[in-house]
């Protein structure tokens, strides 16, 4: 049995649709709208209730968990709390205020104190973490290049623990992914200037757990992208969640974009 850690975004559905009739599993829904509340086998909890995520996950023998899905950073002064979590927060809260990887990696850390193992998040889904290669029709070109350099270069300069996984690279000017996400950076870029030039580079931190929160892209991502006025994406080898493959492909080859996996 394997416990389903399930945040926001479509990655967990998809990890949903591909085990939920050939696996056993219990899932720990932390969405906000309660979206796998139909499943027998799901549980609402609230991020603070360690001790209820813990109780449940072993009720079920679940000795192995998967996180999947973004999880938003609560406001501390108002979640519930259980003893457990009330026992682990003081930690918690120190390791948030470092970023999203310090605040995960404690959360993983809790769960091997209480003899839970946590998996990578593509151990079902292996098709969607792509190799090196470029995935398109369409090649970066000299200025691309050099557009790629710059935001791989800006990425590496960021705090090694936050939350920035993208970048925005267009003629020598670089806008950095908050922690809204890749689609409110593609908006804001999309309003400043609409013409042909840039990339999207999206690739993990150093410091990242390659087990959880790795950056995913899919169909939408190029759709947002295209608007923004972008020629490509890039994404890392082997550490990268790509959702609508297919999909993706055609809507780049049709709209003469790239997808380059690094």
């Amino acid at each position: 049995m394997i416990g389903l850690i399930f945040g926001e975004t479509d990655f967990p559905k998809y990890i949903y649709k591909k085990i939920r009739n050939k696996k056993k599993y219990t899932i720990i829904d932390l969405t906000n709208k309660n979206f796998f509340k139909k499943d027998k086998n799901s549980h609402k909890v609230s991020i603070g209730q360690f001790g209820k995520i813990i109780s449940i996950l072993k009720e079920n023998n679940c000795n192995k968990v998967l996180f999947a899905g973004k999880v938003q950073k609560p406001n501390f002064l108002k979640i519930k709390l259980d003893l457990k979590g009330l026992y682990y927060i003081p930690k918690v809260i120190e390791k948030s205020k470092l970023g999203d990887v310090a605040l995960l990696k404690e959360i993983i850390y809790i769960l091997k104190k209480e003899g839970i193992k946590t998996v990578s998040s593509t151990q079902f889904t292996p098709e969607l973490n792509l190799s090196r290669g470029n995935y398109s029709k369409h090649k970066p070109d000299k200025e691309d290049k050099k557009d790629i350099k710059n935001a791989l270069k800006a990425l590496n300069k960021s705090d090694q623990y936050n939350h920035v996984q993208g970048a925005i690279s267009r003629e020598n000017i670089i806008f950095l992914e908050k922690e809204e996400g890749t689609q409110k950076l593609l908006n804001k870029f999309k309003k400043i200037k609409n013409v042909s030039k840039g990339v999207l580079v999206k690739f993990p931190k150093k410091e990242q757990d390659p087990r959880i929160d790795l950056p995913t892209v899919g169909l939408n991502t190029l759709r947002q992208s295209k608007a923004a006025g972008l020629k490509g994406i890039v994404l890392k080898h082997k550490r990268n969640i790509f959702l609508d493959k297919k999909r993706s492909i055609d809507f780049a080859n049709k709209n003469k974009m790239f997808i380059l996996i690094k």
